[in-house]
């Protein structure tokens, strides 16, 4: 199970921090992800992390202003969001791979958390 926390309202500018915690099963071998989806859009990928931490992925819309991270000790992903645009606003989820990828692609994620959400105002 993935459990998503950390969403809010924050102005254009701000700051805010997600994190997803695991419960049930240890996710030190899966990749993560974090993804997002607005009203009418469908779900986009937003960041990865492999297995291990060593390596990322990010959307081009988010390089730069979001940072990934993972704490293998405490079952945890987190995303720093920094920088916030209005057009950020959306329900973030975090996922899991069992291939331990940074992957892009939604249909490689089998686990998903509820979703958390994020609102920007401008």
């Amino acid at each position: 199970q993935l459990v998503e926390s950390g969403g809010g309202l924050v102005q254009a500018g701000g700051s805010l921090r997600l994190s997803c915690a695991a419960s049930g099963r240890t996710m030190s071998t899966y990749g993560m992800g974090w993804f997002r989806q607005a009203p009418g859009k469908e779900r986009e990928f937003v960041a990865g992390i492999i297995w291990s931490g060593s390596a990322t992925s990010y959307a081009d819309s988010v390089k730069g202003r979001f940072t990934i991270s993972r704490d293998n000790a405490k079952n945890t992903l987190y995303l720093q969001m920094n920088s916030l645009k209005f057009e950020d606003t959306a329900v973030y989820y975090c996922a899991a791979n069992p291939l331990g990828s940074a992957s892009r692609s939604v249909n490689l994620y089998n686990y998903w958390g509820q979703g958390t959400q994020v609102t920007v105002s401008s």
